[in-house]
């Protein structure tokens, strides 16, 4: 009797090609989401250093005020503080864009890892019904090299009776 062939192995392959596909989605996912989470702290580096700055010349006109400085330069200061204080919002608003990035890219490489594990489940499915077959086969060969046995021992049987009984005839 000749090995039989899977009659799920297509479907074996898709299911196993869909595995690769989503481990490589994940994959992209994740290096999506590391490329965020750099940008995000290039934003929040560059906005620390605007409050750094800002905190410096904050304590720079208060010792300038104390010192009793003119009209001009309080003046001057002020709306020198009030750029750097839009500059410092346009930054947080840029992290916290970013940070919606960040969030968005988290969402999407756990999306990618249930979908991988999706994946998984249905090939280790796949596997087992395989060996499920696989077992089967096993079992309907045996037992059709079985029947074919006591075919082949019927036949010998009676081929041995019919020959002893022309043997007898023979002699007779």
């Amino acid at each position: 009797m000749s090995k039989k062939e899977y009659p799920l192995e297509q479907l074996t392959l898709i299911k196993q090609k869909k595995l690769e596909e989503a481990e490589r989605s994940l994959q992209e996912k994740k290096l999506a989401l590391i490329k965020e989470k750099e940008k995000l702290e290039t934003l929040e580096n560059e906005r620390d250093k605007v409050k750094v700055h800002r905190d410096e010349k904050l304590n720079q006109f208060r010792e300038k005020v104390d010192e009793g400085t003119t009209t001009d330069k309080i003046q001057q200061m002020r709306v020198y503080l009030k750029e750097v204080d839009e500059k410092l919002r346009q930054k947080e608003t840029k992290v916290k864009d970013q940070l919606k990035q960040v969030d968005a890219a988290e969402k999407k490489v756990e999306e990618a890892r249930k979908e991988m594990l999706k994946r998984q489940q249905d090939v280790e499915k796949m596997r087992l019904h395989r060996k499920e077959w696989d077992k089967e086969m096993k079992v309907l060969e045996e037992h059709q090299e079985s029947i074919e046995m006591d075919e082949t021992g019927s036949t010998m049987h009676v081929r041995k009776k019919a020959q002893s009984h022309r043997n007898r005839r023979d002699k007779q």
